[in-house]
């Protein structure tokens, strides 16, 4: 499976808790709970789906205090059933109370979009074409969701702007079509950036194909009309579908011989996955 870099995952987590612990702290959990309170708890899954998000569930309660202990029992990327129990926690209790918000948030938002993916990726499992993201994220949890993506079965496109060249509807119009913006990004870019380009005619596909590119979004298109621009590609550059893709459509359009179908839902309309965490010994 994909891993994280301890440092975003640490930077992330700890923004977070400063978000939640505000000024004076967990004021509920100081009034209520002895300092000395040891507790026992586990994070259980409400519901069925793919785990995504345990390293930052885990630095939740690592930064809150080094001394509680968290297992993991299943690993990001795992299809779990209701009721399965993801991970134990164990150690102060105070830490254990003020971090669960933080890493159920991280924990259940990425499982929810690794779920997502996953019920993609199985719609589309016959045929040759990949599942992919979008830069439709969440701002700053773009890596983090991404990464969730990769535990569903998904794959990433582009991370930003500085990745590679995607030349969209706007850059043609405004660059003076098809053509003028190929030559442009050609001369611009260096030779391992790779370069994209939006259409939504035949027409414009066929000034790409005299052109070259490295890949063609094909945007908004029927299956039927994929099914002819996939063929006049004719593998000569990666094929991308893109633009009304559902759950119920994306099985048609990737039958049409496209090689990634990218799905801007993966990331902007996941619902949460439900994940909870149940104190099994209360402190003494």
């Amino acid at each position: 499976m994909p891993s994280l870099p301890p440092l975003l995952v640490e930077n992330a987590v700890r923004a977070a808790l400063l978000e939640d612990l505000g000024r004076a702290g967990d004021i509920t959990t100081q009034a209520t709970i002895p300092a000395g309170a040891q507790a026992r708890a586990k994070i259980v899954a409400r519901e069925a789906g793919v785990v995504a998000g345990l390293p930052l569930a885990r630095a939740a309660f690592a930064l809150m205090d080094p001394a509680v202990r968290f297992d993991a029992l299943v690993e990001d990327g795992a299809r779990v059933e209701s009721g399965a129990v993801l991970a134990r926690v164990e150690g102060p209790a105070r830490a254990i109370l003020s971090a669960e918000r933080v890493a159920l948030n991280f924990l259940g938002r990425l499982s929810g979009i690794a779920t997502l993916t996953a019920r993609y990726a199985e719609r589309v499992a016959h045929t040759k074409a990949k599942i992919c993201d979008t830069r439709k994220t969440t701002p700053l949890l773009r890596a983090f969701e991404k990464y969730a993506v990769r535990c569903g079965g998904g794959a990433n496109h582009r991370f930003g702007l500085d990745d590679a060249v995607l030349i969209k509807d706007n850059h043609i119009a405004v660059a003076g079509g098809v053509t003028a913006a190929l030559r442009a990004a050609k001369a611009h870019a260096g030779h391992l950036v790779k370069i994209e380009i939006e259409v939504d005619t035949l027409d414009q596909l066929r000034e790409v194909l005299a052109e070259g590119a490295d890949a063609v979004l094909l945007d908004n298109m029927t299956p039927d009309r994929l099914r002819e621009a996939a063929a006049l590609v004719a593998g000569r550059m990666i094929c991308e579908a893109s633009g009304g893709v559902a759950l119920d459509t994306v099985g048609a359009i990737a039958d049409t011989g496209v090689d990634l179908v990218s799905v801007g839902a993966l990331t902007h309309s996941a619902r949460v996955l439900d994940v909870a965490l149940d104190i099994a010994v209360a402190p003494r």
